[in-house]
């Protein structure tokens, strides 16, 4: 990362690198796309996005399917709390992890409940995994990524403020300018208490400059501004469609799947314009479907449905702490990736030296091949879902910053 520049979360949601030149878009990146893990949900043959579904049972099936995902955490933090019986069919280890579990969400929720949250008890206790269910990851998760302040006064200004700045965001950046034009006009016209002067359908001639017609090829047009990120929201649907396939949640052509995916894109998407050093680089929707998950399936209905907003600004603090791995242009420096590979060999070398030579002098498997995605997707194409969220629970609570703890 970028020494003595921490990058911070800004107040338009901003650009995290500057000073860089903007990359070609051909040059992609270096993260890349890789089968998942285990098995969480099947979607069987023949189930959802078939043609012979009529509208009213797709919609039936996705309210079912929604629930299903909302009341997951209810049932876990259920059986959480439930007490081995006295009949001994339940082993002493069993019996001595329910009541770790439950002992430690009762730790959380007393810490969460202070006014003032002490971050670093906090870090310690979700070092070892959080309990499932509930509300209790979304908010640990945005307390240890810095989204809400220790101070539990601030939390509604904090949540609300950036709600907002996020939704301007995507009418400024996500609508096409003829949209986002018209919703100028309307506006300055109800403010003028004009109401009879508005007219429907597309602005006149006159009024569009010759920067602003979607024929023009300057580049200062909005409308070239526009376009230019057409290969890159392709690119972003390819990518979301290969998510976590085996999960209804993200896979799948139900209204229910689709909507997540919609929510992600324009997460990705809204990245990519704010961050033209960087822009979307494959294997970035890996990163964000862990934050998404967790949030959008929070019991609080408030939080949940603002999860894509809550997601995005965690997405752009998470990445701050691991952007320069996704600049190429930083690959051979100090602070890209490959300086990082080395670093982990060192670490291998100094703790299991037997399996550093093995690796290094008699397999010869350079760290590239084996720890690249590792490092730079976090963790995300080699396990589960639910395993990543555990493991995930480890690597924010680290004080030091995601990439130390994975390096």
């Amino acid at each position: 990362m970028l020494k003595g520049k921490k990058l911070k979360f800004p107040d338009r949601l901003g650009s995290l690198v500057s000073g860089f030149d903007d990359k070609d878009e051909d040059s992609g990146g270096s993260g890349s796309v890789f089968e998942s893990g285990e098995e969480l949900e099947i979607i069987q043959p023949n189930g959802y996005g078939s043609d012979r579904e009529s509208e009213t049972d797709d919609e039936e099936e996705d309210e079912v399917e929604e629930t299903k995902v909302k009341k997951q955490g209810e049932v876990l933090e259920h059986k959480g709390r439930q007490r081995p019986e006295k009949d001994g069919s339940i082993h002493v280890s069993g019996m001595k992890k329910v009541i770790e579990e439950d002992e430690k969400r009762s730790d959380i929720e007393h810490e969460l409940s202070q006014k003032e949250i002490n971050l670093e008890k906090l870090q310690r206790i979700a070092s070892t995994g959080l309990p499932n269910g509930g509300s209790l990851r979304a908010t640990v998760w945005k307390l240890l990524l810095g989204y809400l302040p220790p101070s539990r006064d601030l939390w509604e200004k904090e949540l609300t403020e950036n709600r907002q700045k996020y939704a301007k965001l995507k009418e400024e950046l996500l609508l096409t300018p003829s949209e986002l034009a018209r919703m100028k006009e309307e506006a300055l016209l109800s403010n003028e208490h004009n109401a009879d002067s508005v007219t429907d359908g597309p602005l006149t001639r006159q009024e569009i400059s010759h920067e602003d017609h979607p024929l023009s090829l300057g580049k200062a047009s909005v409308w070239h501004r526009y376009f230019e990120h057409t290969e890159i929201a392709e690119q972003i649907d390819r990518d979301l469609k290969r998510t976590h396939p085996e999960m209804k949640f993200f896979s799948g052509e139900t209204s229910f799947s689709r909507k997540h995916r919609e929510a992600m894109r324009n997460i990705l998407l809204l990245f990519s314009k704010l961050n033209p050093a960087i822009r979307y680089v494959q294997g970035m929707n890996e990163v964000l479907a862990p934050i998404y998950y967790v949030f959008s399936t929070d019991t609080d209905e408030q939080n949940a449905s603002n999860a894509e907003a809550d997601s995005f600004s965690c997405f752009v603090r998470l990445l701050s702490d691991s952007v320069d791995h996704f600049c190429q242009q930083l690959d051979n420096s100090s602070v890209g990736i490959l300086a990082t590979l080395s670093r982990l060999a060192e670490l291998l070398k100094a703790n299991d030296e037997e399996l550093w030579r093995h690796l290094e002098f008699t397999s010869k498997v350079k760290p590239q091949y084996y720890a690249f995605r590792w490092i730079t997707l976090l963790l995300t194409q080699e396990f589960n879902l639910q395993s990543i969220l555990r493991i995930w629970d480890s690597l924010l609570s680290n004080p030091f910053g995601v990439q130390v703890s994975v390096s």
